[in-house]
């Protein structure tokens, strides 16, 4: 199993590319499915779930090659079978993606349940009842999600109990080839959901008020193809901001999209950072000034992101003053705090809250990463303690972040993976 050796002490500069969007990737991939023409997708990052996702659809027997732009084309009419196997689903939550579509275009699918994370019960009740609205017939049986549906699935309105981001991208593209129109309700806002859209739209579906909180999707008979560009990704963005913080240093981020980090980019100015931005780029300075606290409540898009949360609890670890860190949408986010005090971080947790007590330094010592954005605040961590940090079970980090030690020893970072 790899690590991540850093040194820490480096004042990150520089400039840093961003990588396509693991988050809006893996739905746009599911999106394939309902595709009878040829579907190109560029953008895509190099991570361990897109990997996964892309084997998921060979498991179901669909052709995947990549062209010399390294564009992925995906031709499902190989299909040969409605089965999503355990093996590939235990590892990623999103792979109950494949649910909707299968179902809306093949009327039948078998999904086992998914895994992930181990970050808090996320249960798919939202996304089975939603189909059932829809006309389909699910049934539980040995750790698989069985769905049917006779002939095509019909348009519904449909009330989220609660936002959920999984289950607005399952509904939506099941709803694309369902009679009739569907309307989600309390429906997920997130940047991720719009490029979905765009892509679903761009391909012959109809689907209208993405990043609202009302969604409409009128059904077509079929989706017929073509090329799409996935976002960049804004939660590695956010991620290479919050460094540059931490580290008193100035980062410039390409390739990305200042829109859709208004919340996160909000925060970091708080700390002191001096911020500028244009159309596909950010620059955060600290002009070489330690970080001032900041207190934050994770929320549903527009609010603070949860996948941010553990960045910003490293920074104020060594930010002057306290900070209070309140997680809303999981249970077991606060996993980063305990490494974190291992490096001589002062951090208490009360309930979903930790108060986070700056310090003037933190010490290197072997880490154990425990979910993807819990490992990317310890090696924030690492880059600002005094010695050497390793950073083990690093397969975490792998999972949404492209080339992570190559992007950091760009910015003067001192860091390179070794076997375990």
């Amino acid at each position: 199993m790899d690590k991540l050796i850093i040194q820490g002490g480096a004042v990150l500069r520089g400039d840093v590319w961003i990588s396509g969007s693991k988050n809006a990737a893996l739905p746009i991939l599911s999106a394939a499915l309902l595709s009878e023409g040829l579907v190109t997708i560029g953008n895509l990052p190099h991570l361990q779930d897109v990997t996964t996702t892309i084997e998921l659809l060979g498991a179901l027997g669909i052709t995947v090659s990549i062209d010399e732009k390294m564009r992925l084309e995906v031709d499902t009419s190989t299909l040969n079978s409605l089965t999503a196997p355990y093996d590939l689903v235990k590892t990623m939550r999103a792979s109950i993606l494949v649910l909707g579509p299968m179902l809306a275009r093949y009327g039948e699918a078998n999904v086992s349940f998914p895994g992930g994370c181990a970050i808090g019960s996320r249960p798919v009740d939202l996304h089975l009842r939603g189909l059932e609205a829809m006309g389909a017939q699910i049934e539980i049986d040995e750790g698989y999600i069985r769905a049917r549906s006779n002939g095509r699935l019909k348009g519904a309105n449909i009330l989220m109990e609660m936002v959920s981001v999984g289950a607005t991208e399952n509904l939506m593209m099941a709803a694309a080839l369902a009679e009739g129109t569907t309307i989600i309700e309390n429906a997920a806002r997130e940047p991720e959901i719009v490029d979905l859209a765009n892509c679903m739209n761009a391909w012959g579906a109809d689907v209208q008020g993405a990043g609202s909180s009302t969604m409409t999707i009128n059904g077509v008979e079929k989706l017929t193809g073509g090329f799409f560009s996935v976002m960049p990704d804004r939660i590695e963005t956010g991620t290479y901001l919050a460094a540059a913080a931490a580290t008193r240093g100035r980062v410039k981020v390409v390739q990305t999209d200042p829109s859709t980090l208004e919340a996160v980019l909000l925060k970091l100015e708080e700390t002191g950072a001096k911020i500028t931005k244009g159309k596909d780029w950010i620059e955060l300075d600290m002009e070489g000034k330690r970080p001032r606290a900041v207190s934050l409540k994770t929320a549903p898009y527009p609010a603070f992101p949860t996948d941010m949360q553990a960045q910003l609890t490293a920074v104020n670890a060594v930010a002057e003053g306290v900070g209070t860190i309140t997680e809303t949408i999981f249970e077991n986010r606060l996993m980063q705090v305990q490494e974190l005090n291992r490096m001589g971080a002062n951090i208490t947790v009360e309930g979903n809250t930790a108060v986070v007590t700056g310090v003037d330094k933190l010490k290197g010592a072997p880490v154990m990463a425990s979910d993807l954005r819990a490992s990317a605040a310890l090696v924030i961590a690492g880059m600002v303690a005094e010695g050497e940090t390793v950073v083990d079970r690093i397969y975490h980090i792998d999972r949404g972040y492209e080339c992570i030690e190559e992007k950091l020893q760009q910015l003067g970072c001192k860091i390179k993976r070794v076997p375990g």
